[in-house]
């Protein structure tokens, strides 16, 4: 790394490979320690307890979710309580979920134009790749940008306090959470697949991006920034900058003040001849997009593209062969053997509820345990409705453990024994 890369406070190598052997899947499901686990059961019996969390089955809110709080916060459920309560009053309060599943299709692909897009592709850890250029970001797109969201594009009530332009920029981290991760969860072929997926990589361009355009933006990446980190802890695994100016010192300046220090300590600032080894060392060459020197042929503005693993695995329906813009969300089918993407949204002020593929459901491997994102198949919760026994638990990360749902035979030789 050179000498411009940003330390991590909690693990003192500045390379970000190193960083990760040292973490993932630390603090994940199915690698907790004694005390996360205990964390764990203090959070839920708290959130229980105050009426933001109900065990079910399927419980409100699966584990991967509560432990993307718990390590936002330090693993101290009280102050993880805080941060869930205000996200949950802020979700109810915008209608997030109306939102999502009402935004008109146009406005959605406005703002996916305008903030990371997914590559389609994923990490050797099976975590989504993300790219984003800034510089079409400028102060006159912003203000356009703020000033169309102003006008109703959804049937989601708000606060009056949240911008709606940045409502609208929620609907991308639905998307990322309640498709994305769902979906890069149930697809094995990665290292520690019985771990679910809750985060993303960025790959963040800023080549020529000058210091007018910078301030000008200021404000806006500023408020997106703080109300993503709010609202979506610990989405985030990694952020690689490149293209960097000379004088993004000053910038990282104002920058790093609008990120909590764990989040600061997962941005990483490369050198031109450091992007493509490093991006590598977390990326199969044929997934880094050819500008950054891989093989990928990804333009950025353009549809994520279909990763050739998909094949024999989704089975695309109506005529689709890859993931189209809007809201998409799975439902289960087939008693809970599959997942169903189907795509949301208006266009013209109609309602939009269209299917775009299935996909064999082979997580959570407990079947009455809820993953966030996913809407329960109704056979099935009658069956759990009708069957369910008091002596019936929650999967814990230690449960998961004892299933030993990870094939050791087959995992690389390179990942570090959990």
């Amino acid at each position: 790394m050179s000498s411009d890369a940003i330390a991590d406070p909690v693990h003192p190598s500045d390379d970000p490979s190193a960083v990760q052997a040292q973490s993932y899947p630390n603090g994940h499901l199915g690698h907790l320690t004694q005390s996360e686990e205990e964390a764990l059961n203090k959070f839920r019996a708290l959130l229980e307890e105050r009426g933001y969390w109900k065990p079910g089955p399927p419980a409100s809110h699966d584990d991967p979710t509560l432990l993307r709080f718990l390590r936002a916060r330090r693993w101290v459920p009280e102050d993880a309580f805080t941060q869930f309560k205000e996200t949950e009053d802020w979700r109810v309060a915008n209608d997030i979920d109306v939102l999502y599943r009402t935004i008109e299709i146009d406005a959605y692909e406005q703002s996916r134009r305008l903030y990371p897009q997914w590559t389609g592709r994923r990490d050797r850890r099976g975590i989504p790749v993300y790219v984003y250029e800034v510089k079409p970001l400028d102060a006159k797109t912003v203000s356009e940008y703020e000033r169309l969201g102003n006008q109703t594009f959804s049937d989601a009530k708000t606060d009056g306090k949240t911008p709606s332009g940045m409502l609208r920029l929620f609907s991308l981290y639905e998307n990322l959470t309640r498709f994305n991760q769902p979906l890069c969860t149930q697809l094995k072929d990665r290292q520690y697949p019985e771990v679910p997926i809750t985060m993303c990589n960025n790959v963040v361009d800023i080549s020529g991006v000058g210091l007018k355009q910078f301030w000008n933006l200021k404000s806006h990446m500023q408020s997106a920034s703080q109300l993503a980190t709010a609202y979506y802890p610990e989405t985030l695994d990694r952020i690689f900058i490149i293209g960097a100016p000379m004088f993004f010192g000053t910038v990282w300046g104002w920058i790093k003040r609008w990120f909590d220090p764990i989040t600061v300590s997962k941005i990483f600032i490369l050198s031109a001849h450091e992007v493509k080894p490093t991006l590598e060392s977390f990326i199969d060459i044929k997934n880094i997009p050819k500008k950054y020197g891989g093989e990928l042929d990804f333009e950025f503005g353009k549809l994520p593209l279909p990763d050739p693993e998909f094949e024999g695995i989704l089975e695309w329906e109506n005529g689709h062969t890859s993931f189209p813009t809007g809201p998409l969300l799975w439902e289960e089918i087939d008693g809970g053997k599959k997942m169903a993407c189907v795509l949301y949204g208006q266009r013209d002020g109609n309602k939009v509820h269209e299917r775009i593929c299935t996909i064999p459901k082979v997580w959570p491997p407990v079947p009455y345990q809820k993953m966030n994102g996913v809407v329960p198949d109704p056979e099935v919760l009658k069956n759990i409705e009708e069957n369910h026994s008091s002596d019936d638990t929650i999967a814990s990360g230690e449960e998961l453990k004892k299933l030993d749902i990870n094939d050791k035979a087959e995992q690389p030789a390179s990942v570090p024994a959990a």
